[in-house]
């Protein structure tokens, strides 16, 4: 593909991306080897995650701080007692949800007041009551939300605040709806689109729960001005997906 058509530095950069990978996957390998010829590998949990990713300016003028799928679809890879046999994980899971990870698989209690579960019911395909959808906090650059789920995000923005010093808001307005089912690059952002309203309107619903849940006032969130385009309107049950 014509890297340098999207815009921003990945085509400069995506070599070195790739070189950093190999470089992870050869330092976790070693890791490995290192507590199996210890004889720690029964009793060791290793896990490796990151807390943001990369789109190399595609989707903002920012390198990671953004709602994109890039910045917020990081690597995470788990080893030792309970995470045996291998696989991968389709479910929707935050970064949150890590700690109570490591306090369940050391048999450890985990508080009530931590935020988050334990994905370890996952691994045994035990997925009674968990939740489909994620929240994503973005600061710095911008004072930023959004939800995802497994086909929807949406994404909202204060533009009159200052990431680096405002940590929230009380108002917000439309940013980003992406369908991730047909659009998983995120090419066409969908949030002005009257067709796809109804999305917005249950994501917007979503995401003001999730912030309410994190400790955030419930805020206003403001509409984007809406566009028509001739597309069928999205009908209830798929704003639900």
């Amino acid at each position: 593909p014509d890297l340098a058509a999207l815009g921003g530095s990945v085509h400069q950069h995506l070599g070195g991306y790739y070189g950093i990978v190999k470089r992870l996957d050869e330092a976790l390998g070693r890791t490995l080897d290192a507590l199996k010829s210890l004889h720690l590998t029964d009793n060791t949990v290793v896990l490796y995650t990151s807390d943001h990713g990369c789109h190399f300016r595609t989707g903002n003028s920012e390198y990671k701080r953004s709602c994109h799928e890039a910045s917020i679809r990081v690597p995470t890879a788990v080893q030792g007692p309970g995470f045996d046999g291998g696989g991968m994980l389709s479910d929707l899971v935050s970064l949150i949800d890590l700690p109570p990870t490591i306090l369940d698989a050391a048999g450890l209690d985990i508080p009530e007041e931590m935020q988050g579960r334990s994905i370890l019911p996952l691994t045994r395909g035990e997925r009674e009551n968990w939740p489909e959808e994620m929240f994503v906090q973005i600061s710095e650059a911008q004072v930023g939300r959004a939800v995802r789920t497994h086909r929807w995000k949406y994404g909202v923005d204060a533009p009159d605040k200052c990431g680096g010093h405002d940590p929230g808001s009380d108002v917000y307005e439309d940013h980003n709806l992406y369908d991730l089912q047909v659009d998983p690059y995120e090419l066409t952002n969908l949030v002005g689109v009257e067709a796809h309203r109804p999305v917005v309107e249950k994501m917007r619903e979503r995401l003001i729960r999730r912030m309410v849940e994190a400790g955030e006032v419930a805020p206003e969130i403001r509409s984007a001005e809406l566009t028509k385009s001739g597309q069928r309107r999205v009908s209830e049950e798929e704003a639900l997906e």
